[in-house]
C-alpha cells in the first residue's frame, strides 16, 4: 500500500470526519494505492465495552478516598458492564425495540449526567420534551447521558486524557512549547487505554504494511492521539514514512521551531493536503529556502516541513473546487448517534451519519477581521459547479445508500446554493441536507422555499456580537436587521436556524453584550432562531485583527516561552477598562441554554443580568 490515511482518537463518532475520505478519492483518482481508516470510531468501540468498564472498576476498588462519582459507578459497574453493548447498538440505529425500556428508565443506570433533568418533575419535563410517541427520542437522550456518564467514570479511574469525543485535549491546547507532550509521551507508565491504543496501532499495521501513514489533525483533542499512534509506528516499522497534516497543523503549527517532533513524524503538510500528498508518494520535494515559495497563484504556503527543513512542492495542479469524500473503507453502520439535548436543531452536529461534502474552496465573503484570512484555505475562494455537485451527491447517495448531507464550507454563497437547488429539483431527487452559511442579505423568501424544496433542513451562520456597531467593526457584512430578514425568510420555508455568537469582542462593551441577548430572545420567542452557541472572542494569529491590532483597541501581550516554539494560534492580549467578560459570559449562556429548551423566552434580557444568574 503507497498510503494509509488516519483520522485519529477521538471526535465526535456519528459521523467520518471529512478529511481522509476527501483525500483518499483524490489520490486513487491518480492511481495511487491508498486506504483510510477511523482510529477515533474504532478506539471508541473497543474502550465502550464490558472488559474495559469491569477493568476500570478493578482499577477503583483499589483506590482510597473515591469520589461519589466512583463510588456510585463501583456500586453499579455490573449493570454498566451487562448494558453498555446494548446502548452502543441502539446508537448505531440497531435493536430498536430497546427504546421502550431505555425510555421507560428502568433499564440503565443513571449516574451524574442525569442530573440535569429537573429533579422536582422531571417526568414533566421529558414528556414536554419527546411527547407522547416520541419513545425512540427519549430513548435516544437517555442513552446518550448513559455515554456520558460512562466517559466521565473511565476518565476518573483509567485515563484524564479520555473525554467522550476528545483525547488529550487539555494537553493540546495553548501548547506554546513542546515539553508538556514529549513527557506525556515518554513516560514509563502508561494507562489502560493508552496501552489499548497501542495495540490497536500495531494491529493496523500488521494489517496494511504501509509505505507511508497520513495522520489527518483536525482539532486538538486529535493531537495526542495521533503522537502516540505515531510512536509506535516508529517503533514496529521505523521504514514506514509518517506525515502530519489537518486543521490543527495549518492553523497551530506554521510557525513550528522544534525538531522533537520528528522523532515521531517525518513530514508535516500545510494547506491543501492533495498538493503535499502529491509531492511526497512521487518522492518529488525538493530544499527550498526559508521564504515563501512562488510558482503557484493564490498559494503562498507551498512547502512541506521535514526535519532537515522546508521542502518545496515541484508543480501545482490543478485543485478540485469542491471536496468530495470516498467511504470505502468505512462502515458508515457502526457510527453512532448522539442527543445530549432535546433541542430540534442542537442535535444535528452529533446526530445521524452525514455525508460531508464542501461545495467551494474558501470563503465568498472572507473580509471578517476575526478570521484567519491568511490561511490559503479560507482566503482563497473558487466555487464548484452545480451539475458536477449534483452529479457527486447522486453518487454519494447510489453508494452509500444515505441522502442526508453536509456542507461543510465556510460559508455557501447564496448564488451557488440557488444553482444546486435548481439542480437537484430538475433531476426530482430526494437528499436531506444543511450547510454553513452567512446571513447575507440574498435569503429572500423566495431562496429559502427553493432551498427547503430541495431538500434543506436547516442553516447554520455567524451572528456574532448581534451589535450593528460591532458587526461594521469586524467587517461582518451583514447588519441585525438583514439577519432577522434572513431568519425569518427560513422560518417561513420551514428551514431550522443556529447561530453562533461571541462575546468579548474588542471594545464591546456590557451594555451591547445585554442587547445582543435581548435581540437573541426575541429571535427565539419569535420562533425564528432554534439554537446558537456563544464562545469567547479568542485573538487569532492568522487574523487581521492580529496585523492590525490598534485599530480594534487592544494591546498584544509579549510572548515569553522557554524553548523553541511548537503551537501558536490564540494570541494573548489586553483591553482597557474591559467588562468582567467571565462573569458575563456565564449569564449569556445560561441565558441562551434556557432559550433553547422553550424557557425564559418572555423575560427581557436584562433580568438575567440583574440577578446574576
Amino acid at each position: 500500500m503507497d498510503l494509509l490515511l488516519i483520522t485519529p482518537p477521538l471526535l465526535q463518532l456519528n459521523s467520518p470526519y471529512p478529511a481522509t475520505p476527501v483525500l483518499l478519492n483524490m489520490l486513487r483518482k491518480r492511481g495511487f494505492d491508498v486506504m483510510q481508516r477511523d482510529m477515533s470510531l474504532e478506539f471508541a468501540l473497543r474502550v465502550f465495552t464490558p472488559e474495559i468498564i469491569t477493568q476500570a472498576a478493578d482499577v477503583a476498588r483499589k483506590r482510597r478516598n473515591l469520589s461519589e462519582q466512583m463510588v456510585f459507578f463501583l456500586d453499579s459497574a455490573e449493570d454498566y458492564a451487562r448494558t453498555i453493548l446494548d446502548v452502543v447498538a441502539f446508537l448505531q440505529g440497531n435493536r430498536a425495540e430497546l427504546a421502550w425500556r431505555i425510555a421507560a428508565r428502568t433499564f440503565l443506570p443513571e449516574g451524574p449526567f442525569f442530573s440535569q433533568l429537573d429533579s422536582d418533575d422531571e417526568e414533566t419535563d421529558l414528556q414536554a420534551y419527546f411527547g407522547l410517541m416520541g419513545t425512540h427520542d427519549r430513548a435516544k437522550f437517555l442513552a446518550s447521558l448513559y455515554m456520558d456518564d460512562v466517559s466521565s467514570f473511565l476518565n476518573e479511574a483509567l485515563d484524564d486524557k479520555f473525554v467522550f469525543g476528545k483525547y488529550g485535549e487539555s494537553l493540546s491546547m495553548s501548547l506554546p512549547v513542546f515539553d508538556s507532550l514529549a513527557s506525556e509521551l515518554t513516560k514509563k507508565r502508561t494507562t489502560l487505554l493508552e496501552n489499548l491504543l497501542d495495540e490497536m496501532t500495531e494491529d493496523v499495521l500488521s494489517e496494511s504494511h504501509p509505505k507511508y501513514v497520513g495522520f489527518s489533525v483536525p482539532f486538538p483533542g486529535t493531537l495526542y492521539g495521533a503522537f502516540r499512534m505515531a510512536k509506535k509506528i516508529r517503533e514496529k516499522s521505523p521504514d514506514t514514512k509518517i506525515i502530519l497534516g489537518g486543521g490543527y497543523v495549518n492553523s497551530e503549527l506554521r510557525d513550528l521551531e522544534d525538531k522533537r517532533v520528528f522523532d515521531y513524524v517525518d513530514y508535516i503538510s500545510y494547506d491543501e493536503g492533495l498538493q503535499p500528498l502529491l509531492a511526497i508518494l512521487k518522492n518529488e520535494l525538493v530544499p527550498s529556502a526559508e521564504s515563501e515559495t512562488e510558482g503557484c497563484p493564490h498559494l503562498g504556503h507551498r512547502r512541506v516541513l521535514t526535519k532537515d527543513g522546508w521542502q518545496s512542492l515541484p508543480h501545482c495542479e490543478a485543485s478540485p473546487a469542491m471536496l468530495v469524500p470516498d467511504y470505502d473503507g468505512l462502515d458508515l453502520s457502526k457510527y453512532l448517534s448522539i442527543v445530549e439535548m432535546p433541542n430540534p436543531l442542537h442535535r444535528i452536529w452529533t446526530d445521524g451519519v452525514w455525508l460531508k461534502m464542501q461545495l467551494a474552496q474558501g470563503c465568498y465573503w472572507h473580509k471578517c477581521a476575526f478570521c484567519d484570512l491568511a490561511l490559503d484555505y479560507i482566503g482563497r475562494y473558487e466555487p464548484g459547479k452545480a451539475t458536477e455537485i449534483v452529479d457527486e451527491m447522486e453518487k454519494l447517495m447510489e453508494t452509500t445508500g444515505r441522502r442526508g448531507f453536509h456542507f461543510v464550507d465556510e460559508a455557501v454563497a447564496p448564488s451557488l446554493l440557488r444553482t444546486v437547488s435548481e439542480e437537484i429539483l430538475k433531476r426530482n431527487l430526494s437528499p436531506v441536507w444543511w450547510g454553513n452559511i452567512r446571513f447575507d442579505k440574498n435569503f429572500t423568501p423566495e431562496l429559502a422555499d427553493l432551498m427547503a424544496s430541495a431538500g434543506c433542513i436547516a442553516v447554520t451562520g455567524g451572528l456574532e456580537c448581534a451589535d450593528d456597531r460591532l458587526l461594521k467593526l469586524m467587517n461582518k457584512g451583514i447588519t441585525l436587521a438583514t439577519a432577522r430578514a434572513a431568519f425569518e425568510a427560513f422560518a417561513s420555508a420551514g428551514i431550522m436556524v443556529h447561530a453562533y455568537l461571541m462575546y468579548g469582542f474588542p471594545t464591546e462593551t456590557r451594555e451591547e453584550a445585554i442587547g445582543a441577548l435581548e435581540f437573541v430572545r426575541q429571535c427565539f420567542a419569535d420562533g425564528i432562531l432554534q439554537s446558537a452557541f456563544w464562545h469567547r472572542f479568542a485573538l487569532t494569529a492568522h487574523s487581521g485583527i492580529a496585523r492590525e491590532p490598534e485599530k480594534f483597541g487592544i494591546v498584544i501581550d509579549k510572548m515569553k516561552i522557554s524553548g523553541p516554539r511548537f503551537a501558536l494560534n490564540e494570541i494573548a492580549y489586553h483591553e482597557m477598562k474591559a467588562p468582567d467578560w467571565d462573569a458575563i459570559g456565564q449569564i449569556l449562556k445560561t441565558a441562551l441554554y434556557n432559550y433553547m429548551l422553550g424557557r425564559g423566552l418572555d423575560t427581557p434580557a436584562r433580568q438575567w443580568f440583574k440577578h446574576g444568574r
